[in-house]
C-alpha cells in the first residue's frame, strides 16, 4: 500500500493570514483587524507573529506583496498584501483538512451532546 505525502497541518496564525487575505489584498494592520473581529476576539495575533509569518508565507510563495497604491501619503508606506495560486490552494487543502477533523470529532462526541443549543458537554 503506497502512502500519499501530505502537507502538515498550517499553524493556526498562518491559517488566519491566508483567510483575511482570501477575499481582498490588506495590510498588516487590516489583517490583524480582520482577524480579530472574524473570530469575535477569541484568535488575535500581535505585530511580531503577524510580520514573521508574512515573512515566512512570502518567501514560501504563499502570499505576496501587492502593487504600488494611489492612495494617501499614510497609505502608500503601508504594504499590501495578496495570496497567490498556492496559498489559496494551501488554504482550501487546510479548511478541507479541518473540516474532515470536525466531522470525526462530531461522530465519536456526538452520543456526549446533552441539550439543543450546546454543541458538546
Amino acid at each position: 500500500m503506497s502512502m500519499r505525502h501530505r502537507d502538515p497541518p498550517l499553524p493556526a496564525a498562518t491559517f488566519h493570514i491566508l483567510i483575511a487575505l482570501a477575499d481582498q489584498e490588506r495590510h498588516g494592520y487590516a489583517i490583524m483587524r480582520d482577524i480579530a473581529e472574524r473570530t469575535s476576539g477569541q484568535f488575535r495575533i500581535g505585530p511580531a507573529t503577524l510580520y514573521t509569518s508574512i515573512k515566512r508565507m512570502t518567501e514560501a510563495g504563499l502570499i505576496e506583496e501587492a502593487g504600488e497604491r494611489d492612495d494617501s501619503a499614510a497609505e502608500a508606506r503601508r504594504r499590501y498584501y495578496r495570496l497567490t495560486k498556492a496559498g489559496r490552494a494551501a488554504a482550501i487543502a487546510e479548511a478541507n483538512r479541518l473540516e474532515s477533523v470536525l466531522t470525526q470529532a462530531h461522530a465519536r462526541f456526538a452520543p456526549v451532546r446533552t441539550r439543543p443549543g450546546r454543541r458538546w458537554a
